[in-house]
């Protein structure tokens, strides 16, 4: 991490506290930043400094150890399968290396809808053994992050043209309370008044009535939560790089060689591997192509979009409608802002984007839903967000044409190449991912590979004692009344939720300058200190990597606003130090959301 020259110089210390990467928190290497104004003397000094603008970045660190390295498992993708992957044979003592072709989460794993849930609308299809695993799998990562991940209400309003009466929406809530072990809080039936009353901006002129239930979405952004993964494998020793490619892989004497192009240099890697684990999403065939390897499964796209608008609601729940399909789509809360979506579109490549039509879609569907002062238009909406999921169909299908993925389950799939020592993941859901993990590890098992057994630390919040210590000090310090804006919520409960144990070293930064508690971009809750840490730990090589996947800020700012906020520039000569300017103009090359 590089500072601006002659004008600020970095340092960072080690918490004399710090522990090991068991949290899920990305990561317990924790790493302080202290600064010095040019012939001052440092405004903190706690543990063993080391220079910020040290010139071998994170990212160069694990080139190196990449390069020419040794490895029991090569995992190819960084998307959410990857990244549990790598955390969960990290953390039971594999040699595990990470690559991305893009940055991590760059694809399907940043385009979903932010939800931890059981899969209600699965019951529709009588998917009930899938509806039961995924709602024990949303119950164990509420418990795994109580921080990050929040129970909310589904606020589902019926009408006319709806496919279901209220009473027997209410049935089917009820049965799902019951799948899932009655770990949320009670569903209810809600009458037309009930609603008008509670949710006046929902339109209750056709509405017969409706339903709550509950199930859980992410605080923060699905890209942050994927990170969190792999920089907790990273602290454990996995190796890890972000815009490297694979560019072919052969057989010999029994080992994986593995070639590979640096795309943010010009620098040619090499390393070996026992086993690749073939995570990479929607491109999971392709790649499985380029080596060989015959599976039984095989993925078809389906596109969904998201619209994020200024706050439709007040209250902190998700409204969910049935589309003119009979489609559920759901104003999904984050932050300040709602995101309004998903649809559900037969694409036949894995690159999509918004179109004209699928936004029109999604604004005259919630227009006619919602009771507005005036309805939403194109030039409402802040940002989109699009990609596709990658669904599962057996390989003896002639072609995609032949699939109604409408129809399709959103079950995963693991199939395993014992002689070619290959580990393909298809499918996959953010609410599943502890159980790929731990399956992914069972695979490499039953492949050879000699694992620790699992103790379950590879995942979840720190202990309960370690937060309480953290909010003590915060209101010790009267860390939340620093602010001078409105926050949406108190800032030791973001920082605690964002960085796990790496915020008591925050606490110290910003005690001993109040500067780095201020915000670093303006109309954007990120403060100084964060993007310190961020270089130094968050191997982020352009700025959309930090504003889109590392931060929501691209979600919920504007885009003409981060484009002329007077923070950019020392956003990025933080990030970038001597490359600052070459990355601005990377993202001003990109166009504006118009």
């Amino acid at each position: 991490m590089a500072t601006r020259s002659g004008k600020l110089n970095g340092q960072i210390a080690s918490h004399s506290g710090a522990g090991t990467g068991d949290d899920g928190n990305l990561g317990s290497e924790v790493e302080l930043v202290i600064c010095t104004h040019a012939g001052s003397q440092p405004r903190l000094g706690i543990g063993n400094v080391i220079e910020v603008n040290d010139p071998t970045s994170l990212r160069e660190r694990n080139l190196d150890r990449l390069d020419g390295g040794s490895f029991d498992v090569l995992i190819v993708g960084g998307g959410i399968n990857g990244a549990v992957a790598a955390a969960v044979l990290s953390g039971r003592g594999a040699r595990v290396a990470l690559i991305d072709r893009g940055d991590f989460a760059a694809f399907t794993s940043q385009a979903s809808s932010n939800l931890v849930w059981g899969g209600f609308k699965y019951l529709e299809n009588y998917e009930l053994l899938l509806v039961r695993k995924l709602c024990m799998s949303r119950n164990r990562l509420i418990r795994a992050y109580p921080d990050n991940i929040k129970v909310v209400g589904f606020y589902a309003a019926l009408d006319e043209s709806g496919p279901y009466a209220p009473w027997f929406a209410g049935l089917g809530a009820a049965a799902y309370w019951a799948i899932g072990g009655f770990k949320t809080p009670r569903p209810r039936v809600l009458s037309a008044e009930h609603i008008e009353a509670e949710e006046p901006v929902v339109n209750t002129d056709e509405v017969r009535g409706g339903i709550e239930y509950f199930d859980a979405y992410l605080k923060d952004n699905d890209a942050r939560f994927v990170f969190s993964f792999i920089r907790s494998a990273m602290d454990v020793g996995a190796a890890a790089a972000n815009y490297l490619e694979l560019t072919s892989a052969t057989r010999v004497d029994g080992r994986w060689e593995a070639q590979l192009e640096d795309r943010d240099g010009e620098r040619s890697l090499s390393l070996n591997a026992d086993i690749i684990i073939n995570a990479a999403g929607p491109f999971v065939d392709g790649l499985n192509r380029s080596w060989g390897t015959t599976t039984d499964h095989r993925i078809v796209y389906s596109k969904g979009i998201h619209l994020v608008v200024p706050r439709i609601t007040d209250n902190e729940r998700v409204l969910a409608f049935y589309d003119d399909t009979e489609r559920l789509f759901y104003v999904i809360p984050m932050g300040r802002r709602s995101v309004i979506g998903t649809t559900d579109t037969r694409v036949d490549t894995a690159y999509s984007e918004v179109t004209d039509e699928d936004r029109a879609f999604l604004l005259a569907q919630i227009n006619d839903r919602l009771d507005l002062d005036s309805p939403l238009t194109p030039s409402d909406v802040i940002a989109e967000r699009c990609g596709v999921r990658p669904l599962v169909v057996k390989s003896s299908g002639s072609s995609q044409k032949d699939v109604d993925w409408t129809k399709l389950s959103r079950k995963h799939e693991i199939e395993v190449d014992p002689d070619q020592s290959v580990v393909t993941v298809f499918g996959g859901k953010l609410t599943d991912c502890l159980n790929v993990g731990e399956e992914i590890a069972e695979a490499v098992s039953d492949l050879g590979l000699a694992l620790e057994p699992d103790t379950g630390t590879w995942f979840g919040e720190p202990a309960k004692a370690t937060r309480d210590a953290f909010f003590r000090r915060a209101r010790l310090m009267k860390l939340d009344s620093l602010r001078v804006k409105p926050d949406i919520e108190p800032l030791s409960e973001r920082l605690w939720r964002r960085y796990g144990r790496r915020a008591f070293d925050m606490l110290d930064a910003i005690e001993a300058d109040v500067s780095m508690g201020q915000d670093i971009l303006e109309n954007a809750d990120y403060l100084r200190v964060e993007l310190y840490v961020a270089a130094r730990t968050e191997m982020i090589t352009n700025l959309e990597d930090f504003l889109r996947r590392r931060s929501k800020i691209d979600l919920v700012v504007p885009d003409s606003e981060i484009r002329s906020s007077d923070g950019l520039r020392e956003v990025a000569e933080i990030l970038f130090g001597d490359r600052a300017e070459e990355k601005l103009n990377e993202y001003f090359a990109i166009p504006a959301l118009s």
